[in-house]
């Protein structure tokens, strides 16, 4: 069942390159068979092959998004959910997750140790701060349920640093009310696959308004919101392999081609954002460099053939 519901995200991941292949091995066949020959005798110009794929490339642009924005983090949470389930709670790393607050002239520093097949958080820790930035109480909670815009703290364990408190406080339970919704603390605490476009959007708005670093979720949301026109791209790069004659090549020598092409948009993709993450690049502009450059190859080559062949 982890396995089934894993493949949404896959899916997502390689749809591109299946629309790059199977665009390759029709047009391919069509002009080994010389019917493109025979459209293209009929009227169907350059301008208008490009229009019927670019249409077609809507649509599945579109369908890729679905998957992508909805179908996909659906699966992978039910996937985490069900591993969290029979391995126990989803333990973060040593440094567990870390998120800031802010209301008024206070600010909080939340520590999260790890979240719940159910959705609760265990082994949360809050540091409030006054105006000046010196420490005027930690609350520790064995359990924390978000139930927007409190949060239900269980067995909870509050330290004074005030003059006129109680230095150790022990309760049963205790409500905090903060501005991090269950959305914003599930993009921090899960992966970022089970998170939609427009959640990862609201969580790198809460990280740049609190003055955290952004870069790597921002690069992560303008990738979800490029890749579906990676679609479009694909299907450009295939035109031109209508325009070659069977004698350039047999279909089994294009479909490998266009395996190898959709290998390489795919490693460019994590080479661009894992480089853009070091070097501190703009998020955008990583996201759509290989869209662009793979766009520009396929519109050189088709202009080449159309003009020369």
């Amino acid at each position: 069942v982890y396995s089934l519901l894993e493949l949404p995200g896959h899916l997502y991941v390689l749809s591109p390159i299946a629309i790059l292949i199977g665009t390759i091995y029709t047009l391919s066949r069509m002009a080994q068979s010389s019917e493109f020959t025979i459209l293209r005798t009929g009227g169907l110009g350059p301008g208008r092959a490009l229009g019927m794929l670019a249409s077609l490339g809507v649509v599945l642009a579109f369908a890729t998004f679905i998957i992508g924005d909805y179908v996909a983090p659906i699966s992978e949470q039910k996937a985490s959910q069900l591993h969290s389930l029979f391995k126990g709670s989803k333990r973060l790393d040593a440094s567990r997750a870390w998120l800031k607050d802010r209301r008024g002239d206070q600010s909080f520093s939340v520590q999260i140790g790890s979240m719940n097949a159910d959705g609760s958080l265990q082994d949360v820790r809050i540091f409030q701060f006054d105006s000046d930035g010196r420490l005027v109480l930690r609350i520790a909670a064995k359990k924390a349920v978000i139930d927007d815009p409190l949060w239900q703290l269980k067995d909870v364990t509050l330290t004074h640093w005030t003059l006129n408190a109680a230095p150790e406080e022990k309760l049963d339970s205790f409500q905090w009310s903060s501005n991090l919704s269950a959305s914003v603390v599930a993009a921090a605490v899960m992966p970022l696959e089970t998170t939609s476009t427009l959640e990862l959007l609201r969580y790198v708005n809460h990280l740049s308004d609190n003055e955290q670093t952004a870069q790597r979720h921002a690069i992560k949301f303008w990738s979800r919101a490029v890749y579906p026109l990676a679609c479009l791209v694909m299907m450009a790069l295939a035109l031109p392999f209508a325009y070659l004659q069977a004698r350039h090549g047999g279909v089994s020598l294009k479909v490998f081609g266009g395996i190898m092409l959709g290998i390489s948009f795919v490693l460019l993709n994590n080479l661009a954002s894992h480089i853009g993450l070091l070097k501190n690049w703009t998020p955008w502009l990583v996201a759509s460099a290989p869209s662009a450059l793979y766009l520009l190859m396929s519109m050189s080559a088709f202009a080449f053939l159309v003009r020369y062949r």
